[in-house]
Order: C-alpha cells, then sequence, then structure tokens
C-alpha cells in the first residue's frame, strides 16, 4: 500500500461522505492529496468511500465530529495534525438544507441552520488558521450557494446561512492574505445530489429550462474548480459562481 508523500497538501473536506463533499474527497485523493474526510452521521458512507479508494491503492483518513460543534472541530484538526502534521487546506463543505415558509421557521430550525452551516464554517476556519497563519500558507475553500448569492424563496435561512458564507470569505480573505492564506468559495446551482433527490423529474426539467446550459450540474463540476483553487496562487476572495448561467 502507498501512501501519499507527507510532503505532499494535507486536506480536510467537511460533510465529505456523501454529494459535492463525496466528489472531492475523491478527486482529490487520486490526485496524492492526503485527505481527511470529516462526517457526523454518515459513517456507512464515509466508509465504503475509503474502501472503494484503498481498492485502488489509495488511503484516506476518515473522522467524525459535528462541525456545528467547536470541541469537535478541536478534535478534527488535532486529528489532523497528529496524522499528517500540517493542514495545507480546509474545505467548508458540510452543510443542510430545508425548505419551509419563513413565517413557519422555529428558533429551533433557525439556529440549527446556522450551526451547520455558518457556525461550522467559522470554527473550522479559526481553528485551521491557526496552523495556516503560522506557516504562513493555507487555502480555505466554502462551499456556499447560488441562494447565498439571489436568496432563494422558501429558503430564507439556508439564504442567509450561505450569504454569510460569502461575506466571511471575501471579509477574511483581506484579513489573511498576508499571510500567504487564499479564501474562496463556490456558490453551486442545482447539483445532482441527494440534497436535490426530493425534487421531481418534472420539476427538474423546468429547472434546465431555466439554465442557458439546459443541464443540471454534476458534483464532478464543483470538485473540478476545488481542484483548480487549492493549484490557484493569485484568486482569493472570489465567489465563484457555478450553475450553468442560470444565475448571472
Amino acid at each position: 500500500m502507498e501512501e501519499n508523500k507527507e510532503t505532499n497538501k494535507t486536506v480536510i473536506v467537511t460533510g465529505g461522505s456523501r454529494g459535492i463533499g463525496a466528489e472531492i474527497v475523491k478527486l482529490l485523493a487520486k490526485e496524492k492529496y492526503n485527505i481527511v474526510l470529516n462526517y457526523n452521521k454518515s459513517e456507512s458512507q464515509a466508509k465504503q468511500i475509503q474502501e472503494n479508494l484503498l481498492q485502488e491503492n489509495i488511503k484516506i483518513e476518515i473522522f467524525r465530529a459535528d462541525v456545528s460543534k467547536r470541541e469537535e472541530v478541536k478534535k478534527l484538526i488535532k486529528f489532523t495534525l497528529e496524522k499528517f502534521k500540517t493542514i495545507d487546506v480546509l474545505i467548508n463543505n458540510a452543510g443542510i438544507t430545508s425548505e419551509k415558509l419563513f413565517t413557519e421557521t422555529t428558533d429551533e430550525e433557525w439556529n440549527t441552520m446556522i450551526n451547520t452551516n455558518l457556525n461550522s464554517v467559522f470554527y473550522c476556519s479559526q481553528e485551521a488558521l491557526k496552523e495556516m497563519i503560522n506557516k504562513k500558507q493555507g487555502c480555505i475553500i466554502n462551499i456556499s450557494s447560488i441562494w447565498g448569492v439571489t436568496g432563494g424563496s422558501c429558503e430564507v435561512a439556508y439564504s442567509v446561512a450561505k450569504a454569510g458564507i460569502n461575506g466571511l470569505t471575501k471579509a477574511l480573505a483581506k484579513e489573511v492574505g498576508l499571510s500567504n492564506i487564499r479564501v474562496n468559495a463556490i456558490a453551486p446551482g442545482i447539483i445532482e445530489t441527494e440534497m436535490n433527490s426530493h425534487l421531481s423529474s418534472k420539476e427538474k426539467n423546468e429547472i434546465k429550462e431555466e439554465i442557458p446550459l439546459n443541464k443540471i450540474g454534476m458534483p464532478i463540476d464543483i470538485a473540478k474548480c476545488v481542484k483548480w483553487l487549492i493549484e490557484d496562487e493569485y484568486t482569493t476572495g472570489q465567489i465563484i459562481s457555478i450553475n450553468g448561467g442560470w444565475y448571472i
């Protein structure tokens, strides 16, 4: 078994067991990055990804942590440093979605959305930056959403959390730029994932008709952009919209 060399970049992917996160993990692992796949509830999916990659002679680490809680984030960071001695890239991908009228959204639902989708980015970024600032090098990529840019009806809490990510991305990029740390976000449109599995074929076709490229995005479309943002050295503070032209 050939493990990735310690000289290769080490990447943490939160929410890496499903959807976009899983595709990011698989693409970067095959590019020889050292990967820590973070998951919370989807242990079986995380282990399956790990086993599938092992069959290709690729080893990744998996670690359970609820990234909406700072103490668990600290454990994730500690685990990564113990395994690989460094954190080069943080991909804040963990998130949930919900569709509900704003007037019917409860305090608990609102707080859960903000904690999971926005506070997790705050906790993970702050803890990872301790290592990145110390060595004057790093890359943070936040997975936002088209609704964080333009807002989504019946998805106010989700839109607020994602808009917060966009604001955090721009401000933090200015703050840590002199430490040679880049911070960017990707705002996907509709992507073919489990998160959108509730949509019927008719609903998907109606959305496709609104998209200039006339197709739904795939997780690999986002993963490829993540790979580019890791490799690029002069892009920071950007919210990159990947939505087939749905919102321009």
